[in-house]
């Protein structure tokens, strides 16, 4: 978990309307958390340890929730936190290593993870983190634009009639590549950025990513995803990663790029597992998309520092200098960004395609089917 400090105002009331029920710590104060202020006005990142713990959520048809260590092929169920947005309340509450948390409340029951990931078990798979009192205080958001490939999609999709003209995209993917990283205790140029929805929109692995009847289509966007909480100051705290699919309705984004918007306010899936690794330099991972039980199109993908345009704390920095993204205790799901996608390579998806991401290091494949509704435009 990472403390992020930044010199814009912190929100001195602390509200308590949804947060769970944690005891707690009264040594948890402003003033505690360290001061990474600079006079540039930027996000200042502190990272005290390397984490490569995997957790993952879990819910039993009967109605019960569980959250469990992911240890090879077994899930070690955890005692006293029932969700990981418990545990990671807890972890900035009482201003603990949230790996500490987990190590001192596992359990001796162990669950066979194969025959949960297959869905053949009672035990079902939820995305990997949530606000699980009320989906309203979970936004969703994202980053276009970060990787080469994302770009120059864009420009395919709206390049102008004149040859060599650039689009806005490719511009501000330019921009992005001369001011995404700046010098350390700066902030750099804004990236794009985009409103996906709230907690609502969220489906875990093996849930089906849903096209709309007002839809024109839907397509994989192969990410990481960041997870933050706000502690009841309102400082954000990175919890760690996790694989995303920022499922997405690339026909309407290419009728008008002012459709943009709309076309990213769709559901969308996370997990299985929740990474409380704080690594972000360097992933490589593969998508691909099945029809019918053979594989219709694959793509060997990378993300993270090295491979974007941005820095993660220029990122960060930028999505947390609204005030209104500082609520106490609300829980942030933001998207990095894609580096491939079938849309991109001419493909057009059909229900019941099987969308499938896997980065190294993040667990196991996320899988989802598409499911499609009658198309009324």
């Amino acid at each position: 978990m990472v403390f992020l400090s930044k010199t814009f105002p912190l929100n001195l009331i602390p509200l308590y309307y949804h947060r769970p029920n944690i005891v707690k710590n009264t040594k948890t104060a402003k003033q505690k958390f360290p001061v990474l202020l600079n006079e540039s006005g930027s996000l200042t990142i502190q990272s005290k340890f390397f984490c490569p713990m995997r957790l993952i959520q879990l819910f039993h048809k009967q109605g019960q929730r569980r959250l469990a260590l992911v240890q090879g092929d077994d899930l070690v169920l955890i005692l006293n936190y029932t969700t990981a947005y418990d545990l990671a309340c807890a972890a900035i509450d009482q201003q603990k290593n949230p790996m500490d948390c987990v190590g001192q409340n596992l359990s001796d029951e162990k669950l066979p993870y194969e025959g949960i990931y297959d869905g053949r078990s009672e035990w079902k798979i939820l995305p990997a983190f949530d606000h699980p009192i009320n989906p309203r205080y979970c936004m969703l958001s994202g980053t276009g634009l970060t990787h080469k490939a994302s770009a120059e999609n864009r420009q395919k999709m709206h390049e102008l009639q004149e040859k060599g003209s650039l689009t806005d995209s490719m511009i501000m993917y330019q921009w992005g590549l001369e001011g995404g990283k700046p010098a350390n205790g700066r902030s750099g140029v804004q990236p794009e950025w985009f409103y996906k929805g709230n907690g609502s929109q969220l489906r875990g692995h093996l849930d089906p990513l849903v096209i709309p009847s007002y839809g024109l289509d839907g397509g994989e966007e192969p990410e990481i995803a960041g997870i933050y909480v706000n502690d009841e100051y309102g400082n954000p705290h990175r919890i760690g990663f996790a694989t995303a699919n920022e499922f997405s309705d690339h026909a309407m984004e290419k009728k008008n790029y002012l459709w943009l918007a709309p076309s990213k306010i769709r559901n969308c899936s996370l997990g299985p597992e929740l990474s409380l690794s704080q690594h972000f330099k360097s992933l490589s991972g593969k998508v691909s998309i099945a029809r019918k039980g053979k594989t219709l199109w694959e793509k060997t993908i990378h993300t993270g520092e090295d491979h974007i345009t941005h820095s993660l704390e220029n990122l960060e920095y930028h999505h947390f200098k609204y005030d209104n993204h500082r609520l106490p205790w609300d829980v942030h799901i933001h998207f990095f960004g894609a580096d491939a996608f079938s849309y991109g390579a001419g493909i057009e998806l059909e229900h019941g395609d099987l969308m499938s991401i896997q980065w190294e290091g993040m667990g196991w494949a996320l899988v989802n089917p598409l499911h499609s509704t009658a198309l009324v435009h």
